[in-house]
Order: C-alpha cells, then sequence, then structure tokens
C-alpha cells in the first residue's frame, strides 16, 4: 500500500513502512506523509522482502516481529545482497541484547515501542539527512586528490594519507558545502549522531588535523577556514596569491 501525498507536492524522500499492526502502520505513513515523505507501507516480512527491492526507498522503518519473516532477517537478507538502504528497528523488545542484534545486522537506528511520534519523526529525518551525499567519492583541490570510498588522500607531494572515519565525515561536510558556512552543530549531527555530543575543541582538533594534511601553512589556512563563534567554510580554489606549493616533508603529520 503507498499513501500519496498531497496533490501538487514533490516528496523530499521515499519510506517503507513494515509494521503488521495496521493501526499503527495508518499513524506512521499518515504523520510521514505530512512531513513530505512518499510512503510504501508493506504487512509482512515476504511483502517487505518484495517492496525493498522493487522501490529501492530510501529509508526502511521495520518492526522487529513480523509474519513470515521478521525484521532481523528482512535486513540481513538485504544487506547479505549488497544493499545500504538506511534502516530504523521497530519494537517491543526493548533490552539492550535486541538492540544489539539490530544494530549489528545492519540496523542504523533503533527505537522501542511505545515511543513519541515527535521522535520517530526526528529519528526518521535524521538517518535520511546522514544517507544523503554530501560530496563527489573523489574530490581534487590544491593539487590534493581525497577519494572517499576508501578514506585515503594522495597529498600534493605524493604522499598517501590513511583519514579516520571522523575526519572524512568533517571533510565530507563541509566539501559537500563548499563556499558556505558549516555550523559546529551541523557537524556533530552529520559526523556524530544525535546521541553523541562533543566539545568544540573536539572538533577544533579535528580541523587542526585536516590543516596539517591539506594546509601549505596551517596558521594561515586557504582550504580550510574558520569563521569565529560559527563553524567552518572550505574554500576548494584559493584566491590570488595564496601560498598553495608543495609540502615538505616534515611538514606533514600523521594522526
Amino acid at each position: 500500500m503507498t499513501s500519496p501525498l498531497p496533490q501538487g507536492s514533490r516528496p523530499s524522500a521515499s519510506v517503507l513502512v513494515v509494521e503488521d499492526e495496521q493501526g499503527l502502520a495508518e499513524v506512521l505513513a499518515e504523520n510521514l506523509v505530512e512531513e513530505g515523505y512518499e510512503v510504501t507501507v508493506a504487512g509482512d516480512g515476504e511483502e517487505a522482502l518484495s517492496a525493498w527491492r522493487r522501490l529501492s526507498p530510501d529509508l526502511v522503518v521495520l518492526d522487529v516481529m513480523l509474519p513470515q519473516v521478521d525484521g532481523f532477517e528482512v535486513c540481513r537478507l538485504r544487506r547479505a545482497e549488497g544493499d545500504t538502504t538506511p534502516v530504523l528497528f521497530l519494537s517491543a523488545r526493548g533490552e539492550a541484547a535486541d538492540r544489539i542484534t539490530g544494530l549489528k545486522l545492519g540496523g542504523d537506528d533503533y527505537l522501542t515501542k511505545p515511543f513519541h511520534l515527535h521522535e520517530f519523526l526526528l529519528r526518521v529525518k535524521a538517518l535520511l539527512r546522514r544517507s544523503q551525499p554530501t560530496a563527489a567519492e573523489r574530490v581534487e583541490f590544491g593539487g590534493h586528490v581525497v577519494d572517499f570510498r576508501t578514506w585515503t588522500a594522495r597529498l600534493r607531494n605524493g604522499r598517501e594519507v590513511q583519514l579516520s572515519e571522523r575526519e572524512v565525515g568533517i571533510l565530507r561536510a563541509l566539501v559537500g558545502r563548499a563556499g558556505e558556512v558549516v555550523s559546529r552543530d551541523e557537524i556533530i549531527d552529520r559526523v556524530w549522531g544525535d546521541d553523541t555530543f562533543p566539545s568544540s575543541r573536539t572538533i577544533d582538533n579535528f580541523i587542526v588535523r585536516l590543516r596539517r594534511y591539506f594546509e601549505p601553512d596551517t596558521d594561515v589556512p586557504v582550504f580550510i577556514h574558520t569563521v569565529w563563534g560559527v563553524g567552518y567554510r572550505f574554500t576548494p580554489e584559493p584566491g590570488p596569491g595564496a601560498l598553495v606549493g608543495p609540502l615538505e616533508e616534515d611538514e606533514e603529520e600523521h594522526v
């Protein structure tokens, strides 16, 4: 079953809701549609697998206790097939062991019933935001080449650096908004998630590390700029006169 959007509106994303409790499925679908999503509802595991493969949704809201095939197995099968669609598990089973199982099988988030509708919508929004591409898989600037698929950077002096998960996340966020200011709060939300709250100093330290890789002079950055009190801005093409010559060997630091 697909819930249509109001006439004239365009979906911001497609969501597959897999829930065998019809009343709950209808409530979730109605509220997701009001938020601007295109929604398809499946009532059991086999229907879920079929709809997931056929529709390639942007997000799957997946109940754990389902007829035919349970939600854990549905997720495991799709992950084994190479599908990386974000999955939000819903379940009345809130024990730590169940949450761990869901995450180990490839789930991205786990919400225990009963839950607040507003929290559900916020989690959907957060998962969709994180899954949206923020930059090309490969970016070149100042003689550097960064491959986001392998988390590696080949510097202009020929050296290769293996980036950490946080470094890649921050760089993706900045590159995807080149020329714009990206706030610290947005970086925290996209790189650390809603349940972790690093200090501003933690983010600053990662920025320092990125500058050590890419800036010819870390005291006078030409690519990664600080906008005091707000966040950071990435400039792929420095202005006239900016120093972009090759780094010396002793200027590099691997962290």
